[in-house]
């Protein structure tokens, strides 16, 4: 590359912070536009076409209930992708910035996790022509940012010690402990729609079985397994990057505002739809309500260092 070109390059993308930035909006922006197509209470173009039917046409099972519990786990992976994206962000504007070298592995495991986990559609045969399409159009953008910016990896930061006899060291215990659950749902969701698809209170909710739904047609099983498949990889996306800013991040303003907006946009998304759709078995929300207890807890512990930061 040439002196000039060399010029041109750092004036297009500066530090490389830029690329990662637009990959992040990129992600808030695909989360939107899924909160927005999941409201219209239509499926897109190519499942229409994988299933043969409309959102419409299997709205004549069991009182469209099929139709609302494959709307809840799109309503949830939008949101989820607000909050990766969110994330980012900050990892890119603050720590990167400084040179903490954590925050390049965060984004880079965070994201290497979420990528991967388009792969699952090998346990459950539905190859989503459009989800593959946009993933290889943000892999490359996510990777040139990656590559650009692995020379700000100057300081390394140890995290800060655990001490519980303080308000900010049971914060940071209950924030870890409700990102390590993010990771674990993400995980069990994953596996689930890899493989049985549906827990027992799925099917009771669309009064259904799964042998019901595969001879009233038989792509409808695996575009569902999909759709939750996606959702447990976004998760676990999203608990790595949160982690591991909880974990090595320094208590300030910016991680505080920036761990809410994430939470709020996905534990929002995640509780919320399910009393809009009527699905509002205890058990089955038990595990995402204690989280967001857990992480609201952690967040409103840490309001000195939000009025002090």
């Amino acid at each position: 590359m040439s002196e000039r070109d060399a010029g041109f390059y750092e004036t297009l993308v500066g530090d490389g912070r830029a690329i990662l930035k637009l990959a992040a909006l990129t992600l808030i922006g695909s989360g939107a536009f899924a909160l927005f197509q999941a409201a219209t209470g239509q499926f897109l173009p190519h499942d229409t076409d994988f299933l043969g039917i409309t959102a419409r046409e299997l709205c004549s099972l069991h009182g469209c209930r099929v139709v609302h519990f494959m709307i809840h786990d799109r309503v949830s992976f939008g949101g989820v992708l607000i909050a990766i994206g969110v994330m980012y962000l900050w990892l890119t504007e603050f720590p990167l910035r400084r040179g903490e070298s954590w925050a390049w592995w965060a984004i880079a495991a965070s994201g290497t996790a979420g990528f991967l986990s388009f792969l699952t559609y090998l346990g459950y045969g539905y190859l989503d022509t459009w989800h593959g399409a946009a993933t290889l159009g943000i892999l490359p953008l996510f990777a040139a940012g990656l590559f650009a910016t692995r020379r700000l990896r100057r300081e390394s930061v140890r995290p800060l010690p655990l001490d519980f006899r303080t308000q900010a060291g049971i914060a940071r215990l209950l924030l870890l402990g409700a990102t390590v659950g993010i990771m674990a749902a993400g995980l069990t969701i994953m596996t689930v729609g890899m493989t049985a698809v549906f827990v027992p209170t799925d099917l009771t909710f669309m009064r259904t079985t799964a042998t019901e739904l595969r001879a009233f047609n038989p792509h409808l099983v695996p575009l569902i397994a999909h759709d939750r498949a996606g959702f447990g990889g976004a998760l676990v996306s999203c608990g790595i990057a949160m982690f591991l800013a909880v974990l090595f991040g320094r208590p300030s303003r910016n991680l505080t505002q920036a761990l809410i907006a994430a939470g709020v946009a996905g534990f929002f998304c995640a509780i919320g739809v399910h009393p809009l759709i009527g699905y509002t078995d205890a058990f089955h929300l038990a595990p995402a309500v204690v989280g967001c207890i857990v992480f609201a807890a952690g967040i409103s512990l840490t309001r000195h260092e939000v009025r002090t930061s």
